[in-house]
């Protein structure tokens, strides 16, 4: 019975468990369904994906193409435009060559004129000294016959003093002392006589021939020391690439801009100029070292207060630099050697110092040729002349720095340096506040005066130069007296001829004291204006 039941059990287990396996199954079944309807819906929708993108790179495709082919057509519009440019470049290049070949032939014709030019100028001395020498040849012949024409009349004399003798000692019964004392009393007076005149042609002759000498030396030495002069003016002018720079040399809210003018000292102008900034000061040393600032700043392209500093110290230095390289040059050029090295950087500085628009350096060179030219005409020393005149003002390379005039300047640096005391006495006397003491002194005054007022040296109008002539004229014709007045040496000196019978020979130094108070008082001039008065009184007599 337990047996049954037990097998009766165990059926009934297997059913229940075939019937679990057949609901499992079932369920299995129908999740299977629904995986594979959403496998289908899946699928369909990347099948639908894949259409659009499909659709899409076919769309890419055709804006790519369309893209290929603008940028074909661009490519050949470039082309175009680059041979256009192309042919342009070429054709301006050819103008400019053609330019450039116009300009070579004038000047390489003006060339050939001046060579010709100086040429003649070669024959005409040549002429000159053969003239010369014709003179020399002539007076000599003179000096033979007067020579002759003296023997002559010593052999007269002597024949007219023995003759004298015999008649005094029988017509006057005189002594022979006696006889002896007048005729030499009168020999004496026709002797004087003939002297006097011999003097004064000497005199006469001598005089023109010294002049026409200095004149012949002034002409060679202004004809080979030429220098051309360039005006120096208080701004310099500094190019930009594009106005945009301009933006970053001002920098944000101005800091870059207030940073350059208080390094430098010089104002920068930034106006609606274009692609320029001008650098406006009268410091010439400090517009150049600003100048090379910016344009370092302006290539570089980085322009911040760090980098400013930075090329300010650069650019310094490079100004020392050539400084000291424009002073070495001037010497070496001149010849002159165991100058003191601190001259020499002082010589450089010259080079940004002006003198009523006369660049300094260049004055003082051109005054060292003259004097080195005039000097060996003389027979001077040339090397000593010439280092007078290129140091007759370097003063004025520290004038602004120290008190006093550039001529009290000039003489303490050169007794410092341990110059010499013909060099010292030039300097101080070079604008005739003192006597010269040796004939290189005088060179150096009349090598200063040629440079100086030479036309266009100076920055001076003509009208202004005139009327200033005119007005030192005007001053000396109002005093009680003077007959005429003119303004000679550019102004330097005063010449005026008064009326013998109103001024005499007293009155002359208080009338050209009152005279130069009166210029003093009335005109503004450069260095000093040499007052002379002239009376002159004639004696006239006709022998009949």
């Amino acid at each position: 019975m337990g047996i049954k039941l037990f097998f009766f059990g165990l059926i009934i287990f297997f059913i229940a468990f075939l019937l679990g396996i057949l609901f499992r199954k079932n369920i299995g079944e129908k999740k299977i369904k629904s995986a594979e309807m959403k496998a289908d819906e899946i699928i369909k929708a990347a099948e639908n994906k894949l259409a659009d993108a499909k659709n899409k790179l076919d769309d890419a495709n055709k804006r790519l193409i369309e893209i290929e082919n603008i940028y074909d057509t661009k490519i050949s519009d470039a082309n175009k435009k680059a041979l256009e440019i192309e042919r342009e470049a070429i054709l301006n290049a050819k103008e400019k060559i053609l330019k450039m070949q116009s300009e070579a032939e004038a000047e390489i014709s003006k060339r050939q004129s001046e060579l010709r030019q100086r040429e003649n100028l070669v024959l005409q001395r040549e002429n000159m000294f053969e003239q010369k020498r014709d003179i020399l040849s002539q007076r000599e012949n003179e000096v033979e016959r007067q020579f002759e024409y003296v023997e002559a009349q010593k052999l007269n004399l002597e024949i007219m003093v023995n003759q004298k003798k015999s008649e005094l000692e029988k017509i006057a019964q005189l002594s022979y002392s006696e006889a002896k004392e007048i005729i030499l009393a009168d020999v004496k007076k026709e002797v004087a006589i003939d002297c006097g005149k011999i003097i004064k042609e000497a005199q006469v002759v001598a005089k023109s021939e010294a002049d026409k000498k200095v004149k012949n030396i002034l002409i060679m030495a202004i004809q080979k020391c030429n220098i051309d002069y360039v005006i120096e003016s208080t701004v310099s002018v500094v190019e930009l690439p594009s106005d945009d720079m301009k933006g970053k040399i001002i920098g944000r809210e101005g800091r870059n801009i207030r940073l350059l003018e208080n390094l430098t000292g010089v104002d920068l102008i930034i106006d609606d100029t274009p692609e320029v900034i001008v650098l406006s000061s009268f410091e010439p040393i400090r517009r150049e070292i600003a100048k090379i600032m910016l344009e370092k700043l302006v290539s570089d392209g980085r322009i911040h207060p760090a980098r400013i500093e930075e090329v300010f110290e650069k650019a310094k230095q490079e100004i020392e630099n050539k400084i000291f390289e424009e002073g070495e040059t001037a010497v070496y050029e001149l010849g002159i050697q165991n100058l003191n090295i601190n001259l020499i950087k002082l010589l450089g500085k010259m080079k940004y110092r002006t003198s009523y628009g006369q660049n300094a350096l260049k004055h003082s060179i051109e005054v060292a040729n003259l004097c080195g030219i005039i000097a060996g005409e003389l027979g001077l020393d040339i090397l000593l002349a010439k280092r007078a005149g290129l140091l007759h003002d370097i003063g004025k390379a520290v004038d602004h720095e120290i008190d006093g005039s550039h001529i009290a300047i000039g003489v303490s640096l050169a007794k410092k340096y341990n110059e010499p005391e013909i060099i010292i006495n030039a300097i101080e006397a070079h604008h005739g506040d003192i006597e010269p003491t040796s004939g290189i002194a005088v060179i150096v005054q009349i090598a200063d005066a040629i440079s100086a007022a030479r036309p266009g040296a100076r920055r001076e109008t003509l009208e202004a130069y005139i009327k200033r002539l005119e007005h030192l004229e005007k001053i000396a014709c109002s005093f009680d007296g003077v007959e005429k007045s003119f303004a000679i040496h550019a102004g330097r000196e005063l010449r005026i001829i008064v009326i013998p019978d109103k001024i005499n020979d007293n009155i002359l130094p208080l009338l050209a004291k009152d005279i130069a108070k009166k210029i003093e008082s009335e005109l503004e001039y450069p260095g000093q204006i040499k007052v002379t008065i002239i009376r002159e009184t004639r004696a006239i007599s006709y022998a009949t």
